[in-house]
């Protein structure tokens, strides 16, 4: 979390802004977005990607490349599936599958990083050894994990409520309001 304590305020988010400062600041990839557009810089590939491209036009670089779109491309399961159903290339956390694996596992089931990982990288295995694996990693995936850094709202929100226990929802989101209205120090990027 943010120790910082001065006064800056956040600048309005548009083209007049240098890369620097934008990486000062926390934004929203909804107000990322509407910048990229007036930008005319590729949207897609998530929050991250679309901030370098977004902060090497505004220093006037030429951007990364965006993502291709290939992912998606892929055959993706229909119901209904069975415990034989062999997991496509391509396919995705779908509501197919969650109502497939709830059904199967009990509603306790959710896409966690080991299972999201199990069926990106499982093209070829069944729902069944879907269903092993959840119940393999469940020891694991009771202890605490690593956020990704995409994940910035997760990641302050754990460890503020590490440091006031005691702490309601509401103060933690106006914490969270007031560290991302703040700048980083360093520049992030």
């Amino acid at each position: 979390m943010s120790s910082y304590t001065g006064a800056e305020a956040r600048p309005e988010l548009s083209t007049a802004l240098s890369g620097d400062e934008l990486a000062r600041w926390y934004w929203t990839l909804a107000e990322l977005t509407v910048l990229a557009r007036e930008l005319g810089v590729p949207r897609g590939g998530g929050k991250a990607a679309l901030t370098e491209r977004v902060r090497a036009v505004l220093d006037g670089v030429a951007p990364p490349a965006a993502p291709s779109r290939t992912r998606g491309a892929g055959r993706q399961l229909a119901a209904p599936v069975d415990g034989s159903t062999e997991i496509p290339e391509g396919q995705r956390c779908s509501q197919v599958l969650r109502e497939f694996f709830r059904r199967e596992i009990g509603p306790s089931f959710h896409f966690d990083a080991s299972m999201r990982t199990f069926v990106a990288e499982g093209a070829g295995r069944t729902l069944d050894e879907a269903i092993a694996h959840w119940h393999a990693t469940r020891r694991t995936a009771a202890q605490a994990q690593e956020i990704g850094s995409q994940f910035e709202l997760n990641r302050f929100l754990r460890d503020w409520h590490a440091e006031h226990p005691a702490g309601s929802r509401t103060e933690a989101l106006a914490a969270w309001r007031a560290h991302r209205d703040r700048p980083r120090h360093p520049a992030a990027g």
